[in-house]
């Protein structure tokens, strides 16, 4: 049975040898420029989809901060103008004490007032619109 394993075993050998055998220089060296390639290939693949999914990302954000900071002007506007329509009414309670020419006066300046302060809140939210 001893006669029989022994040749198999150098078979076994001979073929493991040839398995490890070294490549010649060109081979290796085209070998190591086809890896190069394929790894710079990679890479670039890898920063092109990076890229794309950070311009994705990008565009959301800026749009969401457009959305906050229209949605901030509109608020402001609307905090501007309850003030102004609170002093519009304090005005026109304060010029009841009053009679006469005085009191329309008073009046007429409560609205010029109000009118002011709403045309002010405007501008303001306009302008801030315009600087986005």
């Amino acid at each position: 049975m001893r006669e029989y394993l022994m040749p198999i075993f150098v078979a076994a050998s001979l073929l493991l040898a040839g398995c490890n055998k070294s490549k010649s220089p060109e081979d290796v060296s085209k070998d190591v420029a086809k890896a190069e390639q394929n790894a710079n290939s990679e890479v670039t693949k890898s920063e092109e989809r990076a890229q794309s999914a950070l311009d994705k990302s990008y565009e959301k954000v800026n749009e969401q901060e457009i959305k906050f900071n229209n949605d901030a002007t509109h608020q402001t506007y609307n905090v501007a103008i309850a003030k102004a329509d609170g002093n519009r009414k304090v005005a026109l309670a304060t010029c009841e004490s009053q009679s006469g020419s005085d009191q329309k006066s008073c009046k007429d300046q409560a609205e010029a007032d109000y009118k002011a302060a709403r045309a002010d809140a405007r501008a303001i939210a306009e302008a801030a619109v315009e600087q986005k």
